[in-house]
């Protein structure tokens, strides 16, 4: 895969009948390694172990409902108090970052009301408040 604009992590990584699956820590099992899903795991870990956030504070690719529509973020960063810190909108390496991006993470951000948005494809990082 590509490198990114993000520390070095380690990760499992496995060659099954699905395909190549990485490990997601918060999931708990391995998922698809798409480009997209590369990033969301460099986000994942960068929010562990370098802004050393709590396992339990996050939660990726969860669905939701936003106006009647079912929706999908990518990772959340809880608070203690179980309000919204962070949300993170991921896109592939190969995504161009555009006002596309930054209207999805808003629209999302009415529902959880989170005190910064992350918007990234790896390569470029958007925080936004």
């Amino acid at each position: 895969m590509i490198k990114l604009a993000f520390d070095t992590y380690q990760f499992r990584i496995k060659n099954s009948e699905k395909g190549r699956q990485i490990f997601d820590v918060i999931r708990k099992k391995f998922v698809s390694l798409t480009p997209e899903e590369w990033v969301r795991q460099h986000v994942i870990h960068y929010l562990l172990y370098e802004k050393k956030a709590p396992k339990s504070w996050l939660n990726a690719e969860k669905q939701f409902s936003l106006a009647g529509l079912s929706k999908r973020f990518d990772v959340i960063l809880f608070q203690s108090d179980g309000s919204a810190q962070l949300i993170v909108e991921c896109k592939a390496p190969n995504v161009t970052i555009d006002q596309k991006v930054f209207d999805q993470i808003a629209r999302y951000n009415q529902k959880f009301q989170a005190t910064y948005m992350m918007v990234t494809n790896g390569l470029e990082h958007y925080f936004c408040t």
